[in-house]
């Protein structure tokens, strides 16, 4: 009886906030401006993915033009309704950016933050990229058109210094003497040892978002 009782008193609690908690969804379009940095070189064309080339010392416009990109993708949203002005918000949003560059960049982001009853929203999270893992830190304003919700969004990710250590390379080299016989053989330093730190550049978003309210 005890454990009926439980499950009864658990269920009643799990639904009750479920209850309180109003989830939508909907797709986000938008841009991203990227300050000078190895991803605004990587998406300019300056240097081609997956190289050491911007890890080493850049020459030319390497690493001091900045870059916008396109962006698509969908939210998820949790509201958290407690029947006051604040209400509490869990954003998940998945994005895939530069396609109009024949580019498939893909970032994910989980936020949380408060909106209040006016529409404004402040919130704050993880940012998982191509540049790495980062916090991004965004604000915006939710405009309501009876059951549609168009949320307008700026999100802000700082530049991060991403440092590369590379080691020595070295190479075998054989010895022979004047007669061509084998005396022997060591390895020699083709490329010394270095590390090389450089910005990632920040991304501000500006993003425009539609779902419905139920």
């Amino acid at each position: 009886m005890k454990r009926i009782f439980t499950t009864i008193l658990l269920s009643i609690i799990l639904l009750s906030a479920d209850a309180q908690i109003e989830k939508l969804a909907g797709p986000r379009v938008g841009i991203t401006m990227i300050t000078s940095g190895s991803l605004a070189s990587l998406v300019r064309g300056d240097v081609p993915f997956f190289s050491d080339d911007v890890r080493k010392e850049w020459t030319g416009s390497t690493g001091k033009y900045g870059a916008a990109i396109s962006q698509y993708g969908w939210q998820w949203e949790s509201r958290f309704a407690d029947g006051g002005d604040i209400t509490g918000i869990v954003e998940w949003i998945a994005l895939v950016g530069g396609m109009e560059k024949g580019m498939f960049l893909p970032s994910a982001s989980s936020m949380v933050g408060l909106r209040t009853a006016k529409g404004i929203e402040f919130a704050v999270g993880p940012n998982l990229s191509l540049g790495g893992i980062a916090m991004v830190f965004g604000a915006g304003y939710n405009f309501k058109f009876g059951k549609l919700n168009v949320p307008v969004n700026i999100a802000y990710v700082p530049s991060m210094n991403k440092t590369y250590n590379h080691d020595a390379e070295y190479e075998w080299v054989e010895e022979y003497d004047g007669n061509g016989n084998y005396i022997g053989g060591g390895e020699i330093e083709t490329s010394p040892a270095y590390s090389v730190t450089h910005p990632t550049g920040a991304r501000i978003s500006v993003m425009v978002g539609f779902n419905l309210s139920k």
